[in-house]
């Protein structure tokens, strides 16, 4: 219900426990209803990311299990298993289930990565599975809330949606939380020195969730920064860019105690490889509060690719780099992850700078 005398067509954000499950799927064939946890434990350098996404009207779900190993080896797998509804959060292996909305969630996986002593080869899955070895991995994380909800639906105050249209559209609805972490995380036999490890985790990560129609190349690119210093204070910072001649949209929060404070601007500078890939950053973001400024070093960075035809036959490339990254913040160590994404046009991810002399 909206308030007295307030204003219909003001935008304002809803969530719902009930928005911690599955919703009903829109008709829009590339309806994709995701979420997405990450892990980590400084201490150990280690931890891992985690991410269904389910796009039952096209019949599968988006599965993704990556695990960056203390010793620079990362575990990769995707797949895209068959579903026939949007009932869990359960495919392929990995399961995530809701114990309390907004406060409790778990993680579980058993199947099997490929590991890799060198994550770049992933930039050719198909080379990479080729000649990488397949291990078993089981996975199994407690996360629970260590802050606020942070976004949520928007739409109209009368309660209307705000139509999208599908074929440019991201999501309609997102949300975020930072996360205290623990359980463990097995790659190969633990017994097998030359491939087992075992990783405890008692760390911190980030979880979010998305629904509504997703085309990974609806944005031109973007540069997103969760990370985690302590379990009061924490950070995700994100400059998107959408093309069309618009500037690029910096948004984010800071937990500062048990609150989060508002990214009001942020900017996100990076020094890159031969191949695009960024290893290291300055960031600055500012609240209503104060300003930030912090560093990263990408510590383990696995490059990941989406590819789409569209109707009339264009074949589309996405690249997303995926990188463990540590981070300095007011003298302050921490640890996340560096998630930068890009269209691939000619052969170069569209928001890296090109190499001089081309």
């Amino acid at each position: 219900m909206t308030e007295p005398h307030a204003d219909p067509d003001e935008i304002v954000v809803v969530l719902e426990p009930a928005d911690e499950y599955t919703h009903e799927p829109d008709d829009a064939e590339n309806y994709n209803e995701s979420m997405y946890l990450n892990a980590f434990d400084l201490g150990l350098q280690g931890g891992g990311w985690f991410r269904l996404g389910n796009r039952v009207n096209e019949g599968y779900a988006e599965m993704t299990v990556c695990l960056y190993l203390p010793d620079g080896r990362v575990g990769f797998i995707y797949d895209r298993p068959k579903i026939d509804n949007n009932d869990a959060m359960s495919a392929g292996g990995l399961t995530i289930s809701v114990v309390e909305p907004f406060e409790h969630l778990t993680v579980e996986y058993t199947g099997r990565v490929c590991l890799l002593d060198d994550p770049s080869q992933m930039a050719d899955p198909r080379t990479a599975f080729r000649n990488n070895p397949m291990v078993d991995c089981t996975v199994s994380l407690d996360y629970r809330a260590v802050s606020p909800m942070y976004g949520g639906k928007p739409q109209y105050a009368d309660g209307r949606e705000i139509e999208v249209e599908p074929g440019k559209s991201f999501a309609k609805a997102h949300y975020e939380q930072h996360c205290s972490v623990t359980g463990t995380i097995t790659v190969g036999a633990a017994a097998d020195e030359s491939t087992g490890t075992v990783m405890e985790i008692d760390g911190l990560g980030l979880r979010d969730k998305s629904w509504g129609p997703r085309y990974w190349q609806a944005l031109t690119w973007y540069r997103w920064l969760p990370m985690v210093f302590s379990d009061d204070f924490a950070m995700m910072l994100s400059v998107i860019d959408r093309g069309e001649g618009r500037s690029p949209s910096a948004s984010g929060m800071v937990l500062v105690g048990d609150e989060y404070h508002k990214v009001l601007d942020c900017r996100v500078d990076a020094d890159w490889n031969e191949n695009g890939e960024q290893t290291t950053m300055r960031a600055w973001a500012k609240t209503a509060d104060r300003e930030y400024e912090l560093t990263g070093e990408v510590l383990s960075m696995i490059p990941l690719r989406n590819r789409r035809t569209t109707p009339e036959g264009e074949q589309l490339h996405t690249r997303i780099t995926e990188a463990m990254t540590r981070y300095e913040c007011d003298g302050k160590v921490g640890i996340g992850m560096s998630e930068f994404l890009d269209q691939v046009v000619d052969g170069w991810p569209i928001g890296v700078p090109a190499p001089s002399g081309t």
